[in-house]
C-alpha cells in the first residue's frame, strides 16, 4: 500500500524559507513522477513542482519558479521542496502526490502539510 507523508509546514513570515518534506512507502518508486501541489480556502488545487525519481527531469509551476526548488533523495524514498522567498499567497494546504508510470493522473496523495507566510 502507497503511503506518503508530508512534514515540514508550519508558520514563516514573508521573506522566509521552508523545506517540505514527503515520506514515499509501499512501492518501488523508481520510475513514479512525484508532485507537489497546493490548495488554499476557497481556491482550486494548484500544481507546484514535479520530479522523475531519477531526479533527471524537474517541473515547475508559475508560482514555483525560481523561488522554489524540488528534490529527491531515492536511497531515502524522500522527495523535498525547498521553499524560498515566501510570500503570503504561497499560504495553502501543501500536498504531496506520486503518478505512476504511464499514468497521467497522480493516484497516491498525502495528507498535506498546511504552509502559513505572514506579512
Amino acid at each position: 500500500q502507497v503511503q506518503l507523508v508530508e512534514s515540514g509546514g508550519g508558520l514563516v513570515q514573508s521573506g522566509g524559507s521552508l523545506r517540505l518534506s514527503c515520506a514515499a512507502s509501499g512501492r518501488t518508486f523508481s520510475r513514479y513522477r512525484m508532485g507537489w501541489f497546493r490548495q488554499a480556502p476557497g481556491k482550486v488545487r494548484e500544481f507546484v513542482a514535479a520530479i522523475r525519481w531519477s531526479g533527471d527531469s524537474t517541473y515547475y509551476g508559475d508560482s514555483a519558479k525560481d523561488r522554489f526548488t524540488i528534490s529527491s533523495d531515492n536511497a531515502k524514498n524522500m522527495v523535498y521542496l525547498q521553499m524560498n522567498s515566501l510570500k503570503p499567497e504561497d499560504t495553502a494546504t501543501y500536498f504531496c502526490a506520486a503518478r505512476e508510470p504511464g499514468s497521467i493522473d497522480y493516484r497516491y496523495w498525502g495528507q498535506g502539510t498546511q504552509v502559513t507566510v505572514s506579512s
